[in-house]
């Protein structure tokens, strides 16, 4: 069997990334939060299970040597560098927003030519200001489109181009009544409106228009309805870039806010175990059966880390966007799953 319905790879992202569903889950839908927390959490326990376990216990470590100021010290220098590091990232998103009052009328000029392009694409007065209905009314141009392009071949003679316009056009719509059904409830400065973006694979969509077109003589009617659901997808690529773009100066802005609130009490704690925690009996006793040097040590090291993991969260998601949105337009730069490789001769 040949064509597209053999050809083309999974709609959502999750299955053509080909990784287990807790993994996507980590990188991509998780509270940044929570992505943040574990590691702290897990830290902070497999240090009290290890310093219980020691045959040396911490107290008397800290009498022979000096392993609190040593390693707190290590964490005063890491959290400036992370916190001057914050500063960069804000200057970074800033440049994108400082300019002329020339370079700033030129973005205007230019994202006003697009809207008013996509205006004449969904056949509306006016395209919608908030990002996530924008998406959704090319998504659905595009559905509509393709209902116009089966109409067109429905009468065709050829069987095959009948096939393969029938298995585009099911992909499309499905594939946007999914997304649409999304967006709808999707609120930009949320992950969802992109996640939404992520799942609508539009590149091989337009790769199965261009393929239609360049294996089969079509009518002028349906030429003229596949260059208008080629129009409507080929907006689709600006439009989620230019909001993934914006997603990502928020998510730093959130990443820069975030790392600085939690730097203070970070720096605050590793500049008072420097200070005050500087002999075994600065702090005694036992709780649950651990000591309470063991506990408060554990605590500050978890609370030190905080800043870090908070960049770790926010980066990888980031960067796993990035990488599944390399290419814009038909081109497919991961491994997908299909069942047989592209006829490059029909």
């Amino acid at each position: 069997m040949g064509g597209s319905e053999r050809d083309q790879p999974a709609d959502r992202m999750r299955e053509r990334a080909g990784e287990s569903r807790v993994k996507l889950w980590v990188l991509l839908d998780a509270d940044r939060r929570v992505v943040a927390a574990v590691p702290v959490v897990v830290t902070f326990l497999a240090l009290v299970v290890l310093g219980t376990l020691d045959p040396s216990p911490l107290p008397e470590a800290v009498g022979d040597k000096d392993p609190i100021e040593t390693t707190f010290q290590g964490f005063l220098t890491a959290i400036i560098t992370g916190v001057t590091l914050v500063v960069t990232l804000n200057q970074l998103v800033l440049s994108q927003e400082l300019g002329a009052v020339g370079d700033q009328r030129e973005r205007m000029d230019e994202a006003m030519a697009f809207r008013e392009d996509v205006e004449g694409a969904i056949d509306a007065p006016a395209a919608p200001p908030e990002p996530a209905a924008f998406l959704q009314s090319v998504v659905d141009a595009t559905s509509a489109r393709a209902a116009d392009l089966a109409d067109a071949v429905a009468e065709a003679d050829d069987d095959r181009l009948r096939e393969r316009v029938d298995g585009l056009v099911d992909s499309i719509e499905g594939n946007a009544d999914a997304v649409t059904g999304r967006l709808a409830d999707a609120q930009f400065g949320t992950f969802g409106v992109l996640a939404a973006a992520l799942d609508y694979n539009y590149s091989w969509k337009v790769y199965e228009a261009r393929r239609i077109r360049n294996t089969h003589d079509l009518s002028e009617e349906a030429d003229r309805a596949l260059d208008r659901l080629t129009e409507a997808l080929t907006f689709f690529g600006p439009a989620r870039e230019h909001f993934k773009t914006l997603y990502f100066q928020w998510e730093i802005v959130n990443l820069s806010r975030a790392i600085l609130y939690a730097a203070v009490p970070a720096l605050l704690v590793s500049v008072g175990m420097i200070l005050f925690v500087d002999d075994p009996g600065t702090v005694t006793g036992t709780t649950l059966g651990v000591g309470n040097l063991l506990w408060v040590v554990s605590g500050a090291v978890a609370l030190a880390l905080v800043p870090f993991m908070l960049l770790l969260s926010y980066v990888l998601r980031i960067a796993t966007v990035a990488k599944r949105t390399l290419a814009i337009g038909p081109f497919v730069l991961r491994e997908s799953d299909r069942s047989g490789d592209i006829d490059l001769d029909e």
